[in-house]
């Protein structure tokens, strides 16, 4: 597995090391391919990497910004994963409305919205019936009980193979999810995970061996690079043979 560990000493130093990924994956996709699809995550951890991303100066206009997953509430929720990041970021900069894909919540029924989203990226990467486009960089957290996105343990969203976007379920609570196989196609995925709570779910990732629809995050392997960015709260008790690299 193209697997690459670091564990930073704090939350700080998460952050400032997944900027300096991010700033390079992004140039890199639109010095290859002109522009640069990149797929963000909701949550705490991420919120300090996109406030600073808000304070560089960067081509804009051909960043394309799009969600993993979102809860289906609307964007001005407290719970939403795109009032999130337009607040911590793309009201602060001038990146074309144009660029910025967020998942749609507005509709009566999150089936139908999935379906929505699913279409517009086959728009978006002129995908044929049965592709599976190739995001540049996708962003991950990790919940206490290994779920990524919002794939969950033991739901029924972990074992949908022919779609782009699906549903995904906690409890009650419908959320608009990337499935699995398109997160595995992205030429580049970075976990970023911060807390003492996470420890019991990472070793259960990291395990040789574990039940991949208890925990979920397992189930991201990805064709390109797989970053896994830790901070010591959550870190500290992975085995050497865990990592690939340590910092």
């Amino acid at each position: 597995m193209n697997r690459t560990v670091e564990v930073l000493p704090d939350q700080a130093a998460l952050v400032a090391r997944a900027l300096e990924l991010t700033l390079a994956r992004i140039r890199t996709a639109i010095q290859d391919r002109g522009r640069c699809a990149m797929v963000l995550a909701g949550g705490n951890t991420p919120k300090p990497l996109y406030e600073a991303l808000a304070t560089q100066q960067l081509p804009w206009d051909k960043i394309h910004v799009f969600w993993g997953d979102e809860r289906y509430v609307p964007p001005d929720h407290p719970d939403s994963n795109e009032g999130m990041v337009r607040h911590a970021w793309l009201d602060r900069v001038d990146m074309p409305a144009s660029n910025i894909h967020p998942i749609p919540t507005d509709g009566p029924e999150p089936a139908a919205a999935a379906r929505k989203y699913d279409e517009h990226l086959k728009q978006f990467f002129s995908a044929q019936a049965g592709d599976f486009p190739a995001f540049d960089l996708i962003l991950l957290g990790m919940g206490d009980d290994g779920h990524t996105a919002s794939l969950f343990p033991h739901t029924e969203a972990l074992n949908v193979r022919n779609r782009l976007i699906t549903v995904g379920n906690k409890n009650a609570d419908p959320r608009i999810t990337f499935t699995a196989p398109l997160i595995n196609q992205a030429h580049c995925v970075m976990f970023l995970v911060s807390g003492a709570n996470k420890r019991s779910a990472l070793e259960h990732v990291f395990a040789p061996t574990a039940d991949d629809f208890a925990y979920p995050a397992r189930l991201i392997q990805p064709q390109g690079e797989l970053w896994w960015l830790i901070d010591q709260a959550a870190g500290q008790d992975l085995k050497p043979e865990m990592t690939v690299q340590q910092t």
